[in-house]
């Protein structure tokens, strides 16, 4: 399933991937880096943030995506990878292996460290680390809100501002 509604195929390539479809696309057109889905408004950096491809992302960035856009709610890449966790398969996997030599918690710290790999690229950037949402939220929020205690200090060193209040007045250092 594609997040991206009308799948923009710079878009598309970026939520599935597929770097080798979005180097062809980019070369026919360079102006698909930072293409924007009507009506999301997601870019394909967005996408691939979304759905956690740091490869993807990691090229997209080499070629100059602009980080500091935002979709129609009003979030850049930094929201989406705040507002990752890990999917039902990955915890029914963690689960399920947890009892065999402890694969599930090597699966475990192997999906955190991507999570910190794909924090630390996009913060490499020049994205507004104090960006707020639709819903009054900035990246901090959602890592707090999802407890993720690991992307907390990547956040403090980029000097967020822990004042900030979303629309339910509610500071996100408060877990």
């Amino acid at each position: 399933e594609s997040h991206c509604p009308r799948a923009e195929p710079a878009c598309q390539a970026a939520y599935d991937g597929d770097v080798d479809r979005l180097y062809e696309l980019l070369k026919l057109n360079p102006d698909w880096l930072n293409v924007r889905e009507e009506p999301s408004g997601d870019t394909p950096l967005i996408a691939a943030c979304r759905r956690g491809n740091l490869r993807t992302v990691r090229y997209l960035l080499d070629n100059h995506a602009n980080p500091q856009l935002t979709n129609q709610k009003q979030r850049t890449c930094l929201h989406y990878v705040s507002r990752r966790s890990l999917s039902l398969f990955d915890y029914l996997m963690i689960s399920i292996l947890m009892p065999i030599l402890l694969l599930g918690y090597f699966l475990m710290l192997q999906k955190q460290r991507q999570h910190i790999a794909l924090m630390e690229v996009v913060l490499s950037t020049n994205v507004d680390v104090n960006a707020i949402d639709n819903k009054g939220n900035t990246a901090l929020h959602y890592v707090c809100l999802r407890r993720n205690s690991v992307l907390v200090p990547l956040l403090l060193k980029e000097n967020v501002d822990v004042y900030l209040k979303n629309s339910v007045c509610s500071q996100s250092i408060t877990f």
